[in-house]
């Protein structure tokens, strides 16, 4: 599939995914290209789709202003299929197209671990979406973090539930993948240097149909309340239904899932009350107001995170192409690396060595199904 912006008269709708065409010339070297690996199919086909906007509207506005090194910008996407092999067969399709200069990766930890030997040995940005802190400490010099790491949720998840809720004995709720597991270990760790305690630490498989064992194991652990690293929409949603149905009602704060348009829909009321941190929350800046006003103007939908993270990667890798002033992976690179207080929808972007933008997260609480900001920390310190 390939999309083209407004600047070359681009037809297409902006719901759902299709092929954008323009007016544009169309020969070689007539626009610059990147790819994007996205699901399109498989457990998340929705989520998919709210990506697919946040990039179009991105792409649109990019090209409206003179689009990248004074041609349109356009965007190749793949399939992913919602699998690690998926995702590896995406961007393989992608990379093996010459003249894509850079790539937006996965909001998934475990597809980003899957795609990153093939992404070093491509040698292009990528500008990923996994939360996952190890994606880049592992030296792949191209890969660019466009939400916040775990490291931060975790802490943030932490110092709002002992210091703000009072509660010390905790329960840790996560999928055994590579996300779930280092956010636990990361939960874990920042608990017990605030002095609370983990009375359960409960793993449990993605795509999970019943978690009655695991919502008993909490009621059983008497624990106060419930931290947890949900990479799957469907599975939380389920988690937070017979979480309801079995009497367990104690405080939950949760990772960035828990406040995402289909967790909201798939949650329902089971998920009233509880708190999570998000990366995007409308009310948190200028930028994410703005973000906000123009995707319901696009789409008719309520923006999320799912979204805002694909249009920050989107505009700022053109930004750092035009910084870079040439399509040279290295001069992008040392472009992206050089970002400092750019203000997107998920905050204000400061790259640091290892390729992380952003450094904080916003604390917020679903109030029967809209979700209330209530702060933002920022824990980014200058080198």
């Amino acid at each position: 599939m390939f999309l083209r912006g407004a600047a070359c008269a681009a037809a297409g709708s902006f719901a759902a995914p299709g092929v954008l065409r323009s007016a544009c010339a169309q020969g070689t070297g007539s626009t610059v290209r990147i790819g994007m690996v996205l699901p399109v199919t498989g457990p998340a086909a929705d989520q998919g789709r709210y990506a697919l906007n946040g990039a179009k509207i991105a792409l649109e506005q990019v090209n409206k202003a003179g689009g990248v090194l004074g041609k349109p910008l356009e965007i190749a996407t793949e399939d992913d299929q919602t699998t690690n092999p998926g995702a590896v067969l995406a961007f393989s399709k992608l990379a093996s197209q010459p003249d894509l200069v850079g790539f937006i990766g996965s909001i998934r930890s475990t597809q980003n671990h899957a795609m990153a030997p093939d992404i070093l040995k491509t040698g292009k940005p990528v500008c990923f979406g996994g939360t996952d802190p190890v994606l880049t400490q592992m030296g792949n010099p191209w890969m660019f973090r466009f939400r916040p790491n775990d490291s931060f949720s975790a802490r943030v998840i932490a110092d709002f539930g002992v210091t703000t809720l009072q509660k010390k004995k905790w329960a840790v709720v996560h999928s055994t993948d590579a996300f779930g597991t280092s956010g636990a270990k990361a939960l874990t760790e920042a608990l017990g240097r605030l002095g609370a305690s983990v009375a359960l630490d409960q793993g449990y498989a993605n795509q999970s149909q019943d978690f009655t064992p695991v919502v008993l194991a909490i009621r059983q652990s008497g624990a106060e309340v419930i931290g947890s690293y949900f990479p799957f929409e469907n599975d939380l949603g389920i988690f937070a239904r017979q979480l309801r149905q079995l009497g367990v009602t104690v405080p939950w704060v949760g990772s960035a899932s828990i406040v995402t348009l289909t967790a909201l829909k798939l949650g329902g009321p089971a998920l009233f009350g509880t708190y999570g941190v998000a990366d995007f929350v409308e009310d948190s800046s200028e930028a994410a107001r703005a973000y906000g006003k123009t995707y319901r103007e696009k789409t008719n939908l309520q923006p999320d995170g799912q979204s805002s993270w694909t249009y920050d990667a989107v505009t700022v890798l053109a930004m750092a192409i035009n910084k870079a002033g040439k399509t040279d992976s290295q001069a992008i690179r040392e472009a992206l690396l050089a970002v400092r207080g750019h203000q997107g929808a998920e905050g204000t972007y400061n790259f640091d060595k290892n390729g992380d933008g952003l450094h904080g997260y916003n604390i917020v609480k679903n109030e029967n199904g809209t979700i209330a900001f209530d702060k933002h920390i920022d824990l980014y310190q200058p080198t």
